[in-house]
């Protein structure tokens, strides 16, 4: 059975940092992209980072590159997103998805995780 399970959010003032975490169980996650994904209320889902599997390629969205740096770590099964110098903005339900290869569309992604929740607020 496949399954990806986040966790690491919580509330953090602006500026402040937070790892979350993306744990794969029923298959090896290094064959696959995982991408992380946030939606607010009311907002669509929009992507924020990726990694590719075959050559670790990472990809980053424009409102959040040189803040959020993704990584994987294959011992662990694990796909990392270090958030730093958060904002309020970032304040969304932060979910992370599959995929044979980095997009930015949500579509091509599947076996989404339960999601946690990233608040930031003074």
């Amino acid at each position: 059975q496949v399954q990806l399970v986040e966790s690491g959010g919580g509330l953090v003032q602006p500026g402040g940092s937070l790892r979350l975490s993306c744990a794969a169980s029923g298959f090896t996650l290094d064959y696959y992209a995982i991408g992380w994904f946030r939606q607010a209320p009311g907002k669509e889902r929009e992507g924020v980072s990726c990694i590719n599997s075959h050559d670790n390629t990472t990809y980053h969205a424009d409102s959040v590159k040189g803040r959020f740096t993704i990584s994987r770590d294959n011992a662990e099964n694990t796909v990392y997103l270090q958030m730093n110098s958060l904002e309020p903005e970032d304040t969304a339900v932060y979910y992370c998805g599959l995929s044979a290869l980095c997009s930015s569309d949500y579509a091509t992604f599947g076996s989404w995780g339960q999601g946690t929740q990233v608040t930031v607020s003074s």
